[in-house]
């Protein structure tokens, strides 16, 4: 359903933005090891939120 593709890619669009602080927080703290966990995290999370807002899209097209 697409409904579900939306609210999966919305819930990783959320994760990456809390990543991506987390990252400007520790990496300003100097911490630059956890910074850059916490970059790999936010990249991981959008490409997610890609991959389900692409399928979202595919699947509101079909049910037209």
């Amino acid at each position: 359903m697409a409904r579900d593709e939306h609210n999966k890619a919305a819930e990783h669009h959320e994760n990456a933005a809390k990543s991506h602080r987390a990252a400007a927080e520790h990496h300003g703290k100097g911490d630059h090891t956890k910074g850059k966990e916490q970059s790999t995290n936010a990249q991981q999370h959008s490409q997610a939120a890609r991959q389900h807002s692409e399928q979202a899209h595919t699947k509101s097209q079909q049910q037209k």
